[in-house]
């Protein structure tokens, strides 16, 4: 744990956070500093959860969902939690991040248990939904109650589950701010904990006017946890959660991949990528796979293309309904389709276990991106393969990831002979891909009941919240 780094955020906090932090008297700081160097030399003895501090009933829960070891996000960030510390929590997607704030918020539950006890905010649908189910599990010895409040779902059935009194509220900001306006008898004044997962998401300034709406109706007397695989450098940004003298844990400095993930490239003509995907599909047959795309029509015709192949490929994309795209994920997960097809809507947070390989068909716009997405794979300790698709029109943007990286990626070998054998049948299921999006489009403008994809906005529209909730591809 020698690469991990902590350090006091006094500095890097706006001029408004960094007066309420001097509230905090020069002696206790510096009792604190010397608990935090204390704590930092304890670490490497750490080998289970009990060591961090935790209950035996939820390292019992531990145990039953096979987290052996602490992460070193866990290992480092639970004991500060323990202590009442706000932290800012930055570590690699794959590594525990969810646990980390979990944990503490549990265990504080367990000794002063109430209603609405905490709040968890998530930039999309699908990773509140995610961290619901991990807060339950987790909490399942001591029967916690969580509710979902995210976009285009019934406002009534979630009002009714706030009516039941939930100790643990996730949503995404846009239906959060619906229910503190419109739902009677909900409000969040006894709110004890406050996390903002996937935080630079959710201080982007999409959200940044609802955001400072939720947290003027929020207790100033909190613990506020802001955790991400990235931060934006934009500190002033950090004064919407009202930090009090936080602590920064972070999980290496710079952006990387995990140690067990296999990553090489191949460089084809464009004209061919089709071609070479499905060669590629084929290589890795009976194995589950991510393939991630720019656009909601490149994942939709593609999924078009790989069924009429025979492959179970299924899309997942921002244009679904809400229900549609829970019913992907969790075909997905069970394995009745073993081909993802995503926009990045996929790429961030979301915990899809035993994803042997992600295939980027198209590269993405940065190496945080780029990141993201291979970290679907090689999760929690598993060993993971990402292969990414080069065209003659991406060797720049390719250049620049491998530079951010630090290194030059293994060229992935193909025999050209043996990819064109599936050119012929490419072909064909291309020209029926073809169709099948024109009369797909025809039904979306037509607003037909049961459209795959939604209406257009209008241009020049404004989004609204549920719009705001959803990661469009």
């Amino acid at each position: 744990m020698s690469s991990t780094k902590r350090r006091k955020v006094d500095a890097d906090v706006p001029s408004g956070i960094q007066r309420e932090a001097e509230q905090v008297s020069s002696t206790s700081s510096r009792e604190s500093e010397g608990q935090d160097a204390e704590l930092q030399g304890q670490d490497v003895a750490v080998k289970s959860f009990k060591d961090l501090g935790i209950t035996d009933s939820l390292c019992e829960a531990c145990e039953k969902l096979g987290y052996k070891a602490p992460t070193p996000i866990q290992a480092e960030s639970i004991p500060l939690a323990l202590q009442g510390r706000d932290l800012i929590g930055l570590a690699e997607t794959g590594s525990g991040k969810t646990a980390a704030f979990a944990l503490p918020i549990l265990q504080a539950l367990l000794d002063k248990p109430q209603p609405l006890f905490g709040l968890i905010l998530a930039p999309t649908r699908e990773l509140a939904f995610q961290i619901s189910q991990q807060f339950e599990a987790l909490g399942s010895l001591i029967n916690v109650r969580c509710a979902v409040l995210v976009g285009g779902m019934d406002m009534v059935s979630q009002a009714i589950a706030l009516g039941k009194k939930p100790h643990i509220v996730v949503a995404t900001p846009g239906r959060l701010l619906d229910h503190l306006e419109n739902t009677k008898g909900f409000s969040l004044r006894a709110l004890k904990y406050l996390v903002m997962d996937e935080a630079d998401k959710l201080l982007d300034l999409d959200f940044g006017p609802i955001l400072d709406k939720i947290l003027k109706v929020l207790p100033r007397e909190r613990r506020t946890y802001l955790f991400s695989a990235t931060m934006s450098s934009k500190v002033e940004s950090l004064q919407r959660a009202s930090l009090k003298d936080p602590l920064k844990v972070s999980i290496s400095s710079t952006y990387q991949t995990v140690s067990t993930l296999l990553q090489s490239m191949i460089v084809i003509p464009v004209i061919h990528k089709d071609t070479y995907l499905v060669y590629l599909l084929n290589e890795f047959s009976g194995r589950s796979a991510i393939v991630f795309t720019r656009t909601v029509n490149e994942t939709q015709r593609l999924a078009f293309l790989l069924r009429a192949l025979g492959f179970g490929a299924i899309p997942l994309h921002g244009q679904l309904s809400q229900s549609a795209r829970l019913g992907a994920l969790n075909k997905f997960r069970a394995g009745s389709r073993n081909i993802l097809l995503a926009t990045d809507v996929a790429s961030r947070g979301l915990d899809i276990p035993n994803v042997d390989v992600v295939f980027n068909y198209d590269l993405p716009g940065d190496d945080k991106t780029y990141i993201h997405r291979v970290g679907r794979t090689a999760r929690a300790g598993r060993s993971g393969h990402a292969i990414s698709l080069v065209t003659q029109y991406d060797f720049e943007i390719w250049q620049r990831i491998e530079k951010s990286l630090g290194k030059e990626q293994d060229v992935y070998e193909t025999v050209k002979d043996e990819v064109m054998l599936f050119k012929l049948r490419v072909e064909d299921a291309q020209r029926h891909a073809i169709n099948e999006m024109k009369k797909l489009h025809e039904d979306r403008d037509k607003g037909r009941p049961g459209s795959v994809l939604k209406q257009r906005r209008l241009k020049g529209g404004k989004r609204n919240r549920e719009e705001m909730d959803r990661e469009e591809g």
